[in-house]
């Protein structure tokens, strides 16, 4: 089992399409990247913390790779944005990878120079690579938010139409 650690805006948006990929054993929603131990969520969400929200993904590497990770990752949010997706606005927010070893640090550099040259976006990938970092576990309540309130506002005008545009691109790769 390997562990893949990415920020790219909501982590309420990322947990539910993370989930769906095959190979892809736990996700579960976090924060990593900032100065103050164990981070409440509205302590990160004032953006005093530095901390960025983050899914951990476990995944079994014989059916997906962290290459393939990473093209989901690149596909499923906007990395030309500085510390913002959509209406979220703030360093919690960033598009990051945390690597968690050499080889992940050498994949996500070439997945960010591949995605920039590959003409899908306008400006320039804005995404950070940095070293994982302690990775605190959000509240229960952002566990799995989607599945659990899929009937809420944020839910269903938001996560709802880009789960929909995830499941056309990567059907191959859905459980």
């Amino acid at each position: 089992m390997e562990k893949a650690t990415l920020g790219a805006g909501c982590f309420w948006c990322v947990d539910t399409l993370f989930r769906r990929l095959n190979g892809v054993l736990e996700v579960t929603s976090g924060y990593m990247g900032g100065a103050r131990p164990n981070p409440t969520y509205e302590q990160v969400c004032s953006g005093a913390t530095g901390h960025a929200e983050v899914v951990q993904i476990e995944y079994d590497e014989m059916q997906i790779s962290f290459a393939e990770i990473l093209e989901v990752f690149f596909a499923v949010h906007d990395p030309t944005t500085l510390n913002r997706q959509g209406a979220d606005v703030g360093t919690q927010y960033r598009s990051v990878i945390f690597y968690h070893s050499e080889e992940q640090r050498e994949i996500a550099e070439l997945a960010k120079k591949s995605a920039n040259e590959s003409g899908e976006f306008e400006n320039a990938i804005v995404t950070e690579i940095s070293a994982a970092q302690e990775y605190y576990l959000a509240e229960e309540y952002h566990q799995d938010y989607f599945n659990l309130n899929p009937n809420k506002g944020y839910c269903a005008i938001v996560i709802q139409p880009k789960l929909e545009k995830f499941k056309k691109i990567f059907k191959e790769k859905l459980k």
